[in-house]
């Protein structure tokens, strides 16, 4: 189980890097329906690359 966990998050911290744009273009895409403040913008981009990466990582370890 600690293995599974441990490949997941070497897998997702080297996609981080490369699920920022992706992320960026969500956050535009919401910022065009809600008006958002920079400090919220900030915060969804993050989150939204964090998730993102954690769904690559995981797909990568189990499929």
């Amino acid at each position: 189980m600690s293995h599974h966990i441990l490949m997941i998050l070497v897998f997702s911290s080297v996609m981080l890097l490369f699920m920022a744009f992706p992320a960026m273009k969500i956050v535009d895409f919401i910022k065009k329906n809600i008006n958002l403040s920079k400090k919220i913008e900030n915060f969804i981009l993050i989150f939204i690359t964090i998730i993102l990466s954690l769904f690559i990582g995981i797909f990568l370890e189990f499929f």
